[in-house]
């Protein structure tokens, strides 16, 4: 990688300065010999604090990477009705049907220490369900409920591992449950990715954008208007 490529020179070449010296004031060439080792022993400092800060540099990139997860879209097909397609990152496609005003996904999230996302560890997840909400917390209660398993568990299960090994605990920083709900509206994209710290679900077209620019604002109805009241017609002799 490009960041490690600048301590990696200097602290070579800090090196063979270093040592050349060493062989130069042992032939008796001290002043030479001690400035030879003198500019490696700077150049070895350079490379470790470079590569101190490429390391947090990569800290920072790793701790913040995300993942795709899927891309959701939506068609609404009657009053909080909507017919769904998950599109994963392999390409392979699922259909569902939705009822409510929201959609939440789930999974199952083991994060890692800081240090072993530095060497290349993401947060590893699996899907676990996707429903539908209703934003009326009665009807959520009472209305007709869409929810759908994404996964099964086949072969071996790395959330059982973390729980029956101890050899796991130490690059282990958590495991726990993500959610992420966001609201359905017609003509809707949305992606999903997986961040070191869960699930994230963002609007990827303008009827997505839309839907979350308006969510939660109480819906806006017209004053009812009266018709005037026409004058008395004149009385007739």
């Amino acid at each position: 990688m490009a960041i490690w490529l600048v301590p990696a020179v200097l602290g070579a070449l800090g090196v063979l300065m270093f040592v050349r010296g060493l062989f130069a004031v042992g032939k008796g060439r001290a002043l030479g010999g001690g400035f030879g080792a003198l500019t490696g022993g700077l150049f070895m400092a350079v490379g470790a604090a470079s590569a101190l800060l490429g390391l947090n540099i990569q800290t920072y990139q790793r701790l913040t990477y995300e993942q795709p997860v899927a891309e959701v879209t939506f068609a609404q097909q009657g009053p909080q009705i909507y017919d769904v397609t998950m599109t994963l990152p392999d390409g392979a496609k699922s259909q569902y049907v939705l009822r409510g005003d929201e959609w939440q996904i789930d999974a199952r999230v083991i994060k890692w220490k800081p240090w072993a996302n530095v060497a290349g560890l993401d947060a590893s997840y699996r899907l676990e369900r996707l429903g539908g909400r209703y934003a009326d917390i009665n009807a959520e209660r009472t209305a007709e409920r869409t929810v759908y398993q994404l996964s099964t568990n086949p072969g071996l299960d790395l959330w059982a591992l973390a729980d029956q090994y101890a050899s796991v605990a130490p690059v282990m920083d958590a495991k726990y449950g993500s959610a992420t709900y966001v609201p359905m509206a017609d003509g809707a994209t949305f992606y999903v990715t997986m961040s070191q710290t869960g699930l994230l679900a963002r609007p990827a077209n303008d009827p997505a954008r839309a839907a979350v620019e308006s969510w939660g604002r109480p819906v806006q109805t017209a004053a009812p208007t009266s018709a005037p009241v026409p004058a008395p017609s004149p009385s007739q002799p």
